[in-house]
């Protein structure tokens, strides 16, 4: 927990207030005690409840106002009507002294976001993608039209501020400066809250933790874990859910749907490595949980991803299906590397993607944007 500096009052926007958005901004809420934060959010009914979500928010420093008009999908109507209730959210808190700097989370909020606080004369703004969506599609059209939305939304001012160095590069390569720093999580409190009733198995047991959504890749996890499925010895499990659920087909795999916390986090202690499939990644805080709870990590080679592995020092990138069955059966083959391995996943967490370090980062740059606006 962070005590620092002078009392701030910071306005948090976040359209998909769920997994790890929602976890990112607990985490600032939580270690930024001495500050008071106002949560502007939308709802995601099929990933969580906002009020599933808000039990895990400190009751002593935080707000939380309901963003009634924000949806996932694009829609004129429906992102108009959006933006002119943010604008009306952020102008009454804005009357009410309430404002000293605007954090944005992911793409919506970050679009609509800047150009409400354009619009309500509010300058201290700073934008945290957590992913950046123009890598996501297959059709170079609408990469075009992501590309031109980030764009666009940064001649409406505020600071990007990137969750990993590969993503931070993504966006200066569009042409859009961007700050670096790294999600980051509580490592000592993950590892209690897993070892109080482990998930053990006797088989080879390997998880992914995600929303099962195109980002994911859930087709390419399915095909690895296919090729598995004459081999009693390993299993393979989903933690979470979602609307691609239905290509998770493989006999060997398991979806648990969603979780608490504490029982996701007791499933990737019990496992024998841990998964990624993903097309891109801001920093994934699942990934980051792995590594604190000491496990081994397969990523798929992405923006995000490649920032975590230390190629054969805690794990390994792969680019097709075929370099990850290669992989799973050398580490299958060789338990003893698994061990050393996941000790220098927790090293690395701890050196590199530690909560306290990150909003440190965070709230200085608060500070900043303030000073200077």
């Amino acid at each position: 927990m962070i005590f620092i500096g002078t009392y701030m009052k910071i306005v948090h926007v976040v359209e998909p207030f769920a997994s790890g958005i929602a976890t990112f901004v607990q985490s600032i809420v939580q270690n930024l005690r001495d500050d008071h934060h106002i949560v502007i959010h939308g709802e995601r009914e099929c990933v969580m409840r906002s009020a599933e979500v808000i039990k895990y928010f400190p009751e002593d420093n935080v707000q939380f106002i309901r963003w009634r008009s924000a949806q996932r999908s694009i829609s004129l109507v429906k992102d108009t009507a959006a933006l002119v209730e943010l604008c009306q959210l952020l102008k009454n808190l804005k009357a009410k002294k309430m404002v000293d700097a605007v954090h944005l989370h992911s793409s919506k909020s970050g679009f609509l976001g800047r150009l409400a606080c354009r619009l309500t004369n509010i300058p201290n703004v700073i934008y945290t993608p957590n992913g950046a969506p123009f890598l996501l599609s297959n059709v170079n059209a609408m990469n075009l039209l992501y590309k031109l939305f980030e764009k666009l939304g940064s001649a409406f001012g505020g600071k990007v501020v990137c969750s990993s160095r590969s993503e931070q590069t993504a966006y200066r390569k569009l042409g859009i400066r961007a700050l670096n720093i790294n999600n980051g999580i509580s490592i000592s409190e993950n590892r209690n809250a897993a070892k109080l009733n482990p998930v053990s198995t006797a088989r080879f047991r390997i998880v992914t933790s995600a929303r099962i959504v195109q980002q994911k890749d859930p087709a390419l996890f399915n095909d690895i874990a296919a090729c598995f499925k004459d081999f009693d010895q390993f299993e393979f499990i989903w933690v979470g859910d979602g609307e691609d659920r239905h290509l998770l087909t493989a006999p060997n795999i398991t979806i648990t749907g969603w979780l608490p916390q504490a029982e996701v986090l007791r499933l990737i202690d019990g496992a024998n490595l841990y998964l990624s499939t993903s097309q891109y990644e801001g920093l994934s805080f699942s990934v980051l949980e792995a590594l604190s709870l000491r496990k081994t990590v397969l990523l798929k080679d992405c923006i995000g991803n490649r920032d975590i592995v230390r190629k054969g020092l805690n794990g390994d990138l792969f680019t097709s299906k075929q370099e990850a069955i290669v992989k799973i059966f050398q580490y299958y083959n060789n338990p003893a590397m698994l061990q050393v391995m996941g000790e220098y996943s927790g090293w690395l967490c701890h050196k590199e993607f530690n909560v306290d370090a990150t909003c440190l980062l965070y709230r200085d740059l608060y500070k900043r944007v303030v000073i200077n606006k």
